[in-house]
């Protein structure tokens, strides 16, 4: 049993891919043929894994990670890399910029996952103290303001029982929210320094 476990994981505790000449990917650790889909699966679910060459043992999982991208571009319903993007990612082949750009990206996509985890924090603690609370407000004044003026009727048909203020002019409404994007505007971008 000893052996086996060392064949279905490496020392860092990855699970073993092997890839044979057939194209075939056999994981090491369920004994069983799978698909580039399910190592996406896998990545998704932060399944540690390293992909061998069955024949040479060489780790290609670099370029079994880049074959899932592509197809995942490819077949997607929307792309994720910009043309832009990869233009310059191309560009920086051969460039003197070249090494420094794996621990550029891994650094970019840390900070990414990072913001990213504390926006999801600030919704899931509640918005109403954060920037984005008067964003959300402001978003939906306009959808109610764009409403008013596009479907007057509407609102009317809602407060059938509550008797209602009278209107505001929907020019002095559009100018308030102007008003309130642009500060919530500059409080984002003193957020950002």
């Amino acid at each position: 049993m000893a052996g086996r476990t060392k064949t279905a994981t490496s020392e860092g505790g990855a699970i073993i891919i092997k890839k044979y000449a057939n194209r075939r990917l056999y994981n090491t650790a369920s004994s069983s043929y799978i698909t580039l889909e399910d190592l996406a699966r896998m990545v998704r679910e932060n399944v540690e894994f390293q992909v061998l060459d069955a024949k040479t043992g060489d780790d290609i999982t670099h370029s079994i990670l880049t074959q899932i991208i592509m197809d995942e571009e490819a077949n997607g319903t929307q792309q994720m890399l910009p043309v832009s993007f990869l233009r310059q990612l191309i560009g920086m082949y051969g460039n003197s910029m070249q090494a420094m750009m794996p621990s550029y990206l891994e650094a970019s996509m840390a900070n990414f996952r990072d913001n990213q985890s504390k926006i999801r924090e600030a919704f899931e603690k509640g918005l109403s103290a954060t920037p984005f609370a008067a964003l959300h407000e402001t978003n939906m004044a306009m959808m109610r303001a764009a409403a008013d003026v596009l479907m007057p009727g509407l609102a009317k048909g809602k407060t059938k029982d509550k008797p209602t203020a009278a209107p505001a002019e929907p020019r002095d409404e559009i100018a308030a929210l102007r008003e309130q994007m642009a500060a919530m505007q500059k409080k984002l971008d003193e957020l950002g320094k």
